[in-house]
Parts: structure tokens; sequence; C-alpha cells
């Protein structure tokens, strides 16, 4: 877990954490809602202190938003900011699995290859974290092939936040399997073969096909 600057001097600061952040993924806490501190603190069984550390973290994740004299509420993204944020992150990843078609290396390829087998158990198990920190792993790991660190960091930047949009409006489990599963193997098949242009057409295809399962909540 990255705490990003946060203090992380109790165990029950990261409770709170833990437990907010399994009712936002599990749904049980809804886009837009109010989270005041004294509820939260009350019902979790803390002191307002460890409530306020933790939504603090949450907000440096992107997922609460911390308004001035109104208190934290979860975020509300809509589909047209995700598909901006979808459309920049297409034109990134095409780049990047281009140019890892030339440059990916064997431990990487086996990385992407654990990614996947990782990815398949843990959809199964519909634990929606692991899987969208696995799903970004299997990213990051093409972005870092790419050997452009500037492209990279900007890659990492756009996953950081469409991360936000798969945690609130993500369909994928609605599915009896996976295609994003699928669309992984085939772009790791092209990224074997050195074929550049397959590969960041695939990842095209993937990136919009991400973007088509968001749904509103």
């Amino acid at each position: 877990m990255e705490k990003k600057g946060a203090r992380w001097d109790s165990t029950a600061t990261e409770r709170v954490y833990r437990e907010l952040k399994k009712r936002i993924f599990l749904k049980e806490l809804k886009p837009g809602q109010r989270l005041p501190e004294g509820s939260l603190a009350r019902t979790l069984s803390v002191s307002r202190t460890p409530v306020r550390e933790a939504l603090r973290v949450l907000a440096n994740e992107g997922l609460v938003d911390l308004v001035p004299n109104l208190g934290a509420r979860l975020v509300f993204p809509t589909l047209e900011e995700a598909g901006d944020s979808f459309e920049v992150r297409e034109h990134l990843e095409a780049l990047t699995a281009s140019k890892a078609a030339a440059r990916i290396t064997p431990v990487q390829v086996c990385l992407l290859q654990e990614a996947i087998d990782e990815e398949e158990e843990i959809f199964s198990s519909r634990d929606l974290e692991r899987y969208l920190d696995v799903n970004n792993r299997f990213h990051l790991i093409i972005a870092e092939a790419s050997g452009n660190r500037t492209l990279m960091e900007h890659v990492a930047h756009t996953l950081a936040g469409t991360y936000v949009f798969m945690v609130f409006l993500e369909s994928f489990f609605d599915f009896d399997s996976n295609p994003s599963l699928d669309e992984h193997r085939e772009i790791l098949g092209a990224l074997k073969q050195r074929d550049a242009d397959l590969a960041s057409n695939l990842m095209r295809r993937h990136i919009r096909a991400s973007m088509q399962a968001l749904k509103e909540p």
C-alpha cells in the first residue's frame, strides 16, 4: 500500500483505511456519498483522528474528495471524464507497445506471463482491488520495456488516473469470463513475435474495449 506522505502512526488508521476501501470496492459506499468523520468514527469504534488520516490517504489515491468546510465525500466520476482519460491512455500505450516489441527482454516476458496467470486466478475470486493492481502491473511492465523513461512516467500517471474510473465504473465482473485476459495474452504474443504494428494495434483495441466496458454507477 502506497502511503504517499500520509502519517501512519497507528494501527487504527490503517484499519479504518482498509475498511473504507473494502466498502468502496464492494460498492457499499456510493459515488458522491458524504463521509462524515463523526459518523464513521462511531460506526468503526475509533476516534475521529484515524478516520481523518484514512480519508486523506484515500484522497491521495483519487477515491475521495476533501471539500473545505463540507468534509469528505466519494468522488463521482462520469463516463465523459473517463473517455477523455482513456483517449490519452490509448495513444500513450499504443506507443509503448510498439517500442516494447523491439526491446522487451526475456525477463520482462516472464513477468508479463506471471501477471496474466495471477490475473486469471484473481478474476475467479472477484477481488477487484487485487485485479486492478495486477492489471496496472501488466501495463507498467510494457511501459518499462519501451525503454523510454518519460513515456513510462506518463503511462504511470495516466494509469493512476484511470484507476479511479475502473473502481467506480467497471463492469467486467459482470461477465463469466474475462475478455481483458485474452487481450493481454494476444498483446504478449505480439511482443514475443517482436511485431510492433500488431502489438500497437492490439493495445489500442484493448484500451478501447476497457473503456467500452465501463458504465455509469
